[in-house]
């Protein structure tokens, strides 16, 4: 035992100190102290499981089998060091955070004996106390500086994070003023005054607009001085932009009381008035996005963006992400803190939506990291009618924070002030860190779901009480008032001159005859005009000097040198040099590739993201080369030398389509001078990004005013692969086609993909663009284009039969994509030359007139066919017949009606392919008869 006496000689702060270090980070000590540290654990544990407190024999197990007497006082430092652990690992849980319900009750508590400690003890002094900065202290001091932490107004989760320095400097923030914020006498009235707009705004309208819907903010009012505070710090602290998304609680008071939309405007979209331009529909007041600039208290100017939103709850997170990823890559990339993301969000959405999650895996991410997020969550405590122990099996809505290790803020919403104080915690951390932090502001609804609704049918004793609770403001006044810090005329005075704004505002509207959509980031999209369909349909230039496409391709099939790659890859290089310069017969991938090489020498940047588009899903791209020994990666098209004057940025993507897809949507939202790709593994996989498809890719246009230049590639072909790797499903993206909302192709040769994606960056407007892609194409020996197609070319929306003689046609066969080339190779093996196959390789806007004049070329032709590889209900013949009335002359060869897109065998798929091409050429085999 003697080897242990400097036990009873050192002092015990330093063995305080050291075990906390143990608690947080026991890799962090060296080994022996955390051998002893593990003994004393599992003697104390023992001892209390025994109910023995405290080790009363005064001697500790080590883990060699030691006996080792500890000293009585520094049992108890210890013990009391395990105390101040547990109210950081588990004081959240006995907070007074709730504002309307009764708390659920937790086991084990913070019980003393819960620790080896007794009543004893609190007037003993204990040098643990240090480790709070409040020195040494007796217990009972500790304990009051511990319950005023982590049990009052706001309950903090942190001590999951694995990196100490970080968990160290949560502390010492928490440890100034006990986790209470000392404000001056200004910026207390400053929070009323912001807490003031929120509850008259909300009041205004419930008079003005009585049942109408506005999803009110009311119980939640303490949101408005959080995003005010974050928005003045974040200012001095260096941001320059702001992008927010949320839904519809609240929504309309942020807009007016933050983003500064003038509530005439509002007023205007309450009473329902037409839209002032015809072509857009636009949308409920609620989802309408918002771009303004504020000038902060200090005289600071910052741009402020708040995404439009659909009725699909936290469907905006990703957008807002991929928003501010392309701001920090255009004008941000030394400093990407100056753009913050700012989520707000609903408890019952948050905890419910796997697009929550998806969104959270980005943040640390190469391609989708955007320097942290502040997520704010407006926690009702309870979804529609649902109650929040049937909305969630987890204790938090916010516990999918933890997933990357972020700390949590549980705030009572009526505590105004530890509100604003955890907003300024979470905006310090994001700043330092870079790195995702989360508000969880427990408030309630006032009203039902809408404004309309009856919440006593479902929670009735909830209710009740909150029927008889005071906003946010009075009880925040009345705090005010006790202090003297405010008169009892204060608030009134505050009221009136904000409702009579109201009023004047209210009055101005009733004048405006019809409501303007203002544009979204107006300043992103000067320059470019909104299109219709005729424009769409119009020959663009998309040629691009041979010249310099021979200056892109030598760049992109030339490896570097002294480095090794495996041997495959450079045969491929290789290969694709012989191919240009020698062959002049490029593939499928020269074509792309050359396509994105043209634009960066043009100055644009190119942006792809999806699973495995740096190889490729079917190993064609290679536009990221990795070397043999070190796995450096090495792209091409970022050493385009003299040419290089813009950017090719691609990342493999986590395994997402839904908040992926809208990343990018986002992404290409803000930066329309960037051409953004999107690539489905399989083109069916897109459909786990419907709501995307659905809410902003068709359909933003018309609602938001909002133009979209985004790539989709969806690989689509019919190769035996089965129901999930067959069809991307183009059936559903042709319904979706109207007027002039987006373009959709389904193109045949490199030449024109090349053509297609420069004519999305060429023209002078932004439309979506969904691209069927080839699977087995990219590799057929028929299709090559050569480097004067590319370079002289343009995108041809129909690809005619050069090889007929027109008046020898007798059956004229109009296809699209891949199905193609297997009527082409029946074709040719029937030696048919009184059959003609045409390529509509433009679906949307479908070029019709293209399509009569090649009707009327081959006259002599009676028997018109529209031929597909997909069922009759699926593909593009329904498409067609709502598009081109002579479609309805033609004679379909098509697979039968299914249900699945293909059948699982592979032999009974080539059965059915096969039963198609021989009713093309043979009209007496009508598949359709056969199964």
């Amino acid at each position: 035992m003697d080897k242990y006496s400097f036990l009873n000689a050192a002092h015990t702060s330093f063995f305080a100190e050291l075990y906390e270090r143990y608690l947080t980070s026991p890799d962090s000590i060296e080994p022996s102290w955390r051998a002893f540290f593990q003994g004393f654990d599992f003697g104390l544990e023992s001892s209390l499981d025994n109910l023995d407190i405290a080790s009363s024999n005064g001697t500790l197990a080590l883990s060699n089998g030691q006996q080792l007497e500890v000293p009585q006082s520094l049992q108890k430092e210890f013990q009391v060091i395990k105390l101040i652990d547990g109210y950081r690992s588990r004081g959240h849980l006995f907070t007074q955070t709730n504002p309307v319900r009764e708390r659920r009750k937790y086991e084990p508590t913070l019980d003393l004996s819960n620790f080896g400690l007794s009543e004893a003890d609190l007037e003993t002094t204990f040098d643990a106390g240090k480790v709070l900065g409040i020195g040494p202290s007796p217990l009972k001091n500790i304990i009051g500086h511990l319950e005023r932490i982590y049990c009052d107004a706001i309950g903090v989760e942190y001590m999951y994070i694995r990196t100490p320095e970080r968990i160290q400097w949560i502390q010492d923030w928490l440890n100034v003023n006990d986790n209470h914020p000392n404000f001056s006498a200004d910026e207390k009235k400053n929070i009323l005054r912001k807490l003031n707009e929120a509850v008259s705004f909300e009041s205004f309208l419930h008079t003005k607009y009585v049942g109408q819907k506005r999803f009110s903010l009311e119980g939640g009012e303490t949101l408005i001085p959080a995003l005010d505070v974050i928005i003045e710090k974040a200012a001095d602290a260096g941001v320059k932009q702001f992008v927010m998304g949320m839904a519809h609680r609240g929504r309309l008071n942020v807009l007016t009381n933050i983003f500064g939309k003038s509530p005439k405007d509002i007023f205007s979209e309450f009473d329902g008035k037409d839209y002032e331009e015809t072509i857009f529909d636009g949308d409920v007041k609620y989802h309408l996005g918002w771009t303004s600039r504020r000038e902060t208290d200090s005289g600071k100017i910052v741009n402020m963006n708040i995404a439009p939103n659909p009725s699909h709850l936290e469907t905006v997170n990703s957008i807002v992400e991929g928003i501010t990823r392309a701001k920090q890559d255009r004008d941000h990339q030394e400093n990407v803190s100056e753009v913050l993301p700012i989520l707000v969000h609903g408890d019952a959405a948050f905890a419910g939506q796997g697009v929550v999650y998806e969104t959270i895996q980005m943040a640390r991410l190469d391609g989708y990291q955007t320097g942290g997020t502040i997520h704010i969550v407006v926690n009702n405590q309870i979804g529609f009618t649902t109650n929040y122990l049937d909305a969630r099996s987890s204790t938090y809505c916010t516990d999918v924070g933890k997933v990357t290790l972020s700390p949590v803020l549980h705030v009572n919403a009526d505590d105004a002030e530890a509100v604003v104080h955890a907003s300024t915690f979470a905006l310090e951390y994001r700043m330092r860190y870079k790195r995702d932090v989360f508000l969880d502001l427990l408030g309630y609804r006032k009203y039902g779901h809408n404004e309309g609704d009856e919440p006593k049918f479902t929670q009735p004793l909830l209710y009740k009480a909150i029927s008889k609770h005071k906003n946010p403001r009075d009880i925040y006044a009345e705090k005010l008032l006790a202090e003297g810090i405010i008169d009892a005329d204060f608030v009134k005075a505050l009221e009136v001159e904000y409702k009579k704004n109201l009023e004047e505002d209210l009055l101005d509207s009733r004048k405006i005859e019809k409501t303007v959509i203002t544009p979204f980031m107006q300043d992103e999209w000067e320059g470019f005009g909104q299109v219709v369909e005729d424009k769409m349909l119009a020959t663009m230039d998309t040629s691009y000097d041979l010249k310099k496409l021979n200056e892109v391709a030598e760049s992109i099939t030339v490896l570097p040198e002294g480095k090794k790659f495996l041997r495959k890859l450079e045969r491929l290089v290789q290969g694709r040099h012989k191919m240009y310069f020698e062959d002049n017969q490029l593939d499928w991938a020269m074509g792309e590739l050359l396509a994105y090489g043209s634009l960066i020498e043009e100055g644009f940047d190119v942006r792809m993201t999806g699973q495995d588009v740096e190889r490729g899903t079917f190993s064609h791209r290679h536009a990221v080369i990795k070397t043999e020994m070190h796995e450096e990666e090495v792209t091409l098209l970022n050493d385009l030398g003299k040419n290089q004057n813009g950017k090719f940025h691609i990342y493999n993507s986590l395994l997402s389509e839904y908040a992926v897809m809208g990343f990018d949507y986002g992404y290409a939202m803000a930066s329309p001078k960037t051409l953004t790709i999107w690539e489905a593994q399989f083109g069916d996989f897109s459909n786990g990004a419907q709501i995307i498809i659905d809410q902003y890719l068709s359909s933003a246009e018309d609602k938001w005013k909002l133009q979209n230049g985004l790539v989709l590639l969806l690989p689509h072909g019919y190769e035996g692969q089965g129901a999930e790797h067959s069809s991307a499903r183009m059936e559903r993206y042709l319904q979706l086609c109207a007027k002039d909302n987006m373009y959709v192709a389904d193109v045949t040769t490199p030449a024109n993909m090349f053509h297609l994606l420069r004519r999305q960056m060429k023209a002078d407007f932004r439309k979506p663009l969904v691209v069927f892609t080839p699977k087995s194409l990219l590799r057929h020996p028929k299709v090559l284009s050569t480097k004067e197609e590319m370079a002289n070319g343009s995108f041809q929306m129909v690809i005619d039969d050069k090889e007929a003689t027109a008046s020898k046609i007798k059956t004229l066969v109009f296809c699209t994509g891949k199905f193609y080339y297997d009527l082409l190779d029946k074709k040719e093996k029937l030696e048919r030359d009184d059959v003609a196959l045409v390529r509509v390789e433009q679906l949307f806007p479908l070029p019709a007139d293209q399509i009569r004049k090649v009707i009327k070329k081959y006259k002599s032709a009676k028997d018109i066919v529209w031929a597909q590889e997909e069922p009759r209900n699926m593909g593009a013949w329904g498409h067609l017949l709502m598009h081109l009335d002579e479609a309805k002359q033609f004679r379909v060869a098509s697979r039968r009606f299914y249900g699945a897109p293909a059948a699982g065998s592979a032999v009974r798929s080539q059965r059915r392919h096969a039963q198609v091409l021989e009713y093309v050429f043979d009209k007496s085999k009508d598949n359709m008869l056969i199964r």
